[in-house]
């Protein structure tokens, strides 16, 4: 199977969970949860949900309860781009293709949208009924792990650097910081959470800590460049905008072709990573390739 089939095959058991068990529109009040739907459904690649799923396979997983914890790892993600897209924060009006969140429903109703998905995740991860087959003690690892990833710690500290530093002169180091916490902390804790449920050694734990650190940034590298010159029909978003908002950026530091040196390097570094896997991490080496030649 190649990898598109990987994708493929593996964001629709994402989806058929998502849909699933997100609050049906039937139920009261209608609106909040037809707004969770319309994010939640509008695409996406699912790509934390797979690294998820891939870093268990890789440890040796079995379980069907990973599901929930790579469909809890998409609803945090979302709401952070509800969240991101408001006229408060990047003030867009696209996202994969359709109009953001707020522009449908209103601003109000967007932020309690993007609450009621960060809230869902954690009962999900907490529901003794998606997660009985896990350890006590696992299941409490995988929150924190995730808390602390979305967090002041983490997204939430990246974006707060992020909106600080739009306009100002920033360092390398505190650009580095930006991108490795407003992105990278979620994927980085995407791949962890996989090697959690797993119960992955503290060897192979770290090893995968790592590809999901540089995995993470170059992931967010490739964002400011496909900003620069990627299309936008293929992203489903407008292009130009971080240097519309006058953001800290890779291209707008090093230039185009440094940035995507640096993610080449970063990719080559993630994939070194995971030597002691062998073949089990083949599909993780994949993804990371993945992550540079896309096109979204």
């Amino acid at each position: 199977m190649d990898i598109n089939n990987y994708l493929r095959q593996k964001k629709e058991l994402v989806d058929d969970f998502l849909e699933r068990y997100l609050p049906s529109p039937n139920e009261h009040p209608p609106i909040i949860h037809e707004a969770m739907r319309y994010s939640i459904t509008a695409g996406g690649k699912r790509l934390r949900s797979i690294l998820c799923l891939a870093a268990y396979e890789a440890s040796g997983g079995k379980d069907s309860a990973i599901l929930t914890l790579a469909a809890s790892l998409e609803l945090v993600h979302t709401y952070s781009l509800i969240h991101d897209d408001l006229p408060a924060m990047d003030n867009d009006e696209l996202r994969r293709g359709k109009p953001t969140n707020h522009k449908v429903y209103g601003e109000a109703i967007a932020i309690l949208t993007g609450d009621a998905l960060l809230t869902l995740a954690f009962e999900w991860l907490s529901n003794p009924q998606f997660t009985r087959s896990l350890e006590y003690q696992v299941t409490v690892r995988i929150i924190y792990e995730l808390a602390q990833a979305a967090g002041s710690s983490g997204m939430i500290g990246g974006q707060v650097a992020d909106l600080k530093s739009q306009g100002e002169k920033i360092n390398p180091r505190e650009l580095e910081y930006i991108h490795a916490n407003k992105t990278g902390r979620l994927i980085r804790a995407s791949v962890r959470v996989g090697a959690l449920a797993a119960r992955s050694s503290a060897m192979s734990l770290a090893a995968l800590t790592s590809y999901g650190e540089k995995v993470g940034l170059a992931f967010q590298i490739m964002d400011d460049v496909l900003n620069v010159e990627g299309e936008k029909d293929f992203l489903g978003k407008s292009t130009g905008s971080d240097a519309a908002a006058k953001k800290a950026t890779y291209p707008k530091m090093l230039g185009l072709e440094e940035s995507r040196r640096q993610a080449r390097e970063l990719i080559k570094q993630a994939v070194g990573a995971l030597g002691t896997f062998g073949s089990k991490a083949s599909r993780l080496q994949e993804l990371a390739k993945y992550v540079i030649s896309r096109r979204r």
